[in-house]
């Protein structure tokens, strides 16, 4: 399926254009340059905010004695709505910016993009991310990656996502690495929809090469998981997310609680969100559940989607109402109403039942509402 995709495409347009054949008598990187480039330099300082060092050594890559240029380069991003501080952000990132024409290399781009559904503050994002997109070709590099992507993800919504997400996707070779990644899922069985949901929100999983990526694959495939489940996707995006030694530290952290490896792994594959935390959050979460709540650490393996919530806007505040209820008698089947559904459910949902339990105990909706408050207090 998605052979046929990359046979179908031209991939000359992610070939990495070169600095030196878009701007061939503004660039230089001899000795001499440098040397009668003192204008340059003294304008990288003076109105880009360069360290002395960083000037001269970027005056080697641009050739200007008068300001006009870099001028209007500098005023087109102030009418764009870059900030200063951005500006001088990717100035000293991609010195050459201050060589575009702003009518001719810069405006297109920016019209482009917002034909195709970007905002104003979407394209200043995406441009303070990769300042080198600049140098890019309208026709030979942005306009047919547009059209690439919005061909492979079916979706000019799901097109917009991705470029938000991940600005990295410009300059990413696609023909080398997402099309033969995605096909390592197809061979596992994973459903096109849920590969492009993945694709579509973490796009950096995908920008590996095939070796890295089919390890994480394998590894989800091993841990027990079924591809034609969603969670298979998120377990791939967490595996690929962190490193084998972060990974490891973080089953130290759940072992130090008393967990077994067999017992992450159950909840790992129950929600593999629970491994996305950082270990301080980890150890904020079973603290409080363990130690402030009174519950055993099974609670977590149950309910490993608890880790991943907001401690002070749901964990503590719903956890201590819970006690509320239970002290007041106020939930005699728990099994209806057990604890996983408790932290799980919607705050909609949540205040309703609160709202009934009111006519049994006045001030537990208010109770709620007064921890909700002052939670991240604590």
């Amino acid at each position: 399926m998605f052979n046929l995709i990359g046979r179908n495409l031209t991939f000359s347009v992610f070939k990495t254009t070169s600095f030196h054949r878009l701007f061939p008598r503004l660039s230089s990187s001899s000795p001499a340059a440098t040397s009668d480039n003192s204008f340059a330099v003294s304008y990288l300082i003076d109105s880009c905010g360069f360290p002395p060092d960083k000037a001269i050594s970027a005056s080697k890559y641009l050739k200007f004695k008068t300001p006009d240029r870099a001028d209007s380069v500098i005023a087109f991003f102030k009418d764009q709505g870059f900030t200063e501080t951005q500006i001088s952000y990717m100035v000293r990132k991609f010195p050459l910016a201050l060589a575009c024409h702003p009518e001719k290399n810069l405006l297109p781009k920016f019209e482009f993009l917002n034909s195709i559904g970007l905002s104003d503050s979407d394209i200043i994002k995406l441009f303070t991310a990769r300042p080198s997109f600049l140098s890019r070709s309208l026709k030979h590099h942005v306009e047919p990656t547009v059209s690439f992507l919005r061909n492979l993800f079916q979706s000019n919504d799901r097109l917009l996502i991705a470029i938000r997400r991940c600005a990295l996707i410009w300059n990413s070779n696609f023909k080398a690495d997402v099309i033969p990644n995605m096909q390592i899922l197809c061979d596992v069985g994973v459903p096109r929809l849920q590969m492009l949901n993945l694709l579509t929100y973490y796009p950096r999983d995908f920008l590996v090469t095939t070796d890295q990526f089919k390890k994480a694959v394998d590894d989800v495939v091993e841990m027990g998981f079924d591809p034609l489940i969603s969670s298979f996707m998120v377990a791939v995006h967490a595996v690929r997310s962190m490193s084998k030694s972060t990974w490891e530290k973080k089953m130290e952290t759940y072992e130090n609680w008393g967990l077994s490896k067999t017992e992450i792994l159950l909840a790992f594959r129950i929600n593999p969100w629970c491994m996305k935390a950082s270990k301080e959050k980890i150890d904020k979460v079973m603290d409080f559940v363990v130690n402030e709540m009174g519950f055993e650490t099974t609670v977590i393996v149950k309910n490993p989607g608890i880790i991943s919530m907001s401690l002070e806007k749901r964990v503590i505040p719903r956890c201590l109402v819970y006690k509320y209820c239970l002290d007041n008698g106020l939930m005699n089947d728990k099994n209806s109403c057990g604890f996983g559904w408790w932290l799980q459910c919607s705050e909609e949902k949540f205040i309703k039942r609160l709202e009934r339990y009111e006519k049994e105990a006045p001030g537990v909706l208010n109770f709620y509402l007064e921890n909700l408050g002052h939670a991240d207090r604590r």
